[in-house]
């Protein structure tokens, strides 16, 4: 005989385990899912300054269409841009920042927004090896913040961070000039050389960069063809000279002066040569 199913007994139990789950539910999603909207900015608070950073972005999150337009605006947008920056999540929040400075211009938040902005910029900054897209970014952040705030208690900071950043890009401009010159890509490294000391005018570098200068000219004389030797080692000897009354006290002064005499040398040589050559051709 097939036993009957009984239909209540089921549906019992199934509203029991519903029941169980909601009761199991952490405060956090009965917060998030429960759609009170004072709730959730009252729990992001708290969230907030207990340092739980994701869960109070999550919930400032779902708020902000809620409160545009509304006194408590401005709160949630600088908190939830900070909530980025604490998670390290650098790029969002220098973006989050900057648009709070430019959405709440006449707030007294803003002058910190848009310090903050070029920070989270300077966080991003890598190493010097690799591009330097947010490090240039950054240096001008901070500049634009020098300028727009001049009287700023933040000013002096902004330009010790600015001299960092520079500092990385004129490192990366360095070594890649040494590249170029250990790959013996004379014509490059020189041209890697001259703009770093145009671009970094107040290197304290500016002596070891003449000198690379100077070898990479040498190097790229001695290996040119014959027409444009005495071009280039006539330019040896004025690199040469102009190093020497620079740096007279140079610890490089025998390698300089070295390089002097040879460029001496093969100009003299050079100068033989084509005397040889038109008397040859004078006497045929």
């Amino acid at each position: 005989m097939e036993k009957k199913t009984t239909v209540l007994p089921v549906l019992a139990l199934l509203l029991m385990s519903i029941l169980w789950l909601n009761g199991c539910k952490s405060e956090f999603e009965q917060i998030r899912t429960g759609g009170d909207v004072k709730k959730i900015y009252a729990k992001a608070l708290e969230y907030y300054q207990a340092e739980e950073w994701q869960k109070s972005q999550t919930l400032l999150e779902m708020i902000i269409p809620n409160v545009r337009g509304t006194k408590e605006a401005e709160d949630v947008f600088y908190k939830y841009a900070y909530t980025f920056y604490n998670l390290r999540s650098y790029t969002s929040a220098s973006y989050h920042f900057k648009t709070f400075a430019n959405t709440y211009g006449a707030s007294p938040l803003r002058e910190e927004a848009e310090f903050m902005s070029a920070y989270a910029q300077y966080q991003e900054s890598p190493t010097f090896r690799l591009d330097q897209g947010n490090t240039n970014q950054a240096i001008e952040e901070f500049e634009f913040f020098v300028n727009t705030y001049p009287d700023s208690k933040r000013v002096a900071e902004c330009n010790t961070l600015i001299d960092r950043l520079r500092l990385k890009l004129e490192t990366k401009a360095f070594e890649e000039g040494k590249l170029y010159f250990n790959l013996r890509y004379y014509q490059s490294a020189v041209s890697a050389f001259e703009n770093l000391l145009k671009d970094f005018p107040e290197t304290k570098n500016a002596q070891e960069v003449r000198l690379m200068i100077l070898r990479s000219y040498y190097d790229l004389a001695l290996n040119s063809i014959l027409d444009k030797r005495e071009e280039r080692f006539k330019e040896c000897r004025r690199l040469s000279a102009e190093f020497l009354e620079r740096y007279p006290k140079s610890e490089s002064l025998k390698e300089v002066q070295s390089i002097q005499d040879n460029s001496n040398k093969q100009l003299k040589l050079l100068t033989n040569v084509r005397y040889q050559n038109q008397s040859a051709r004078s006497g045929s």
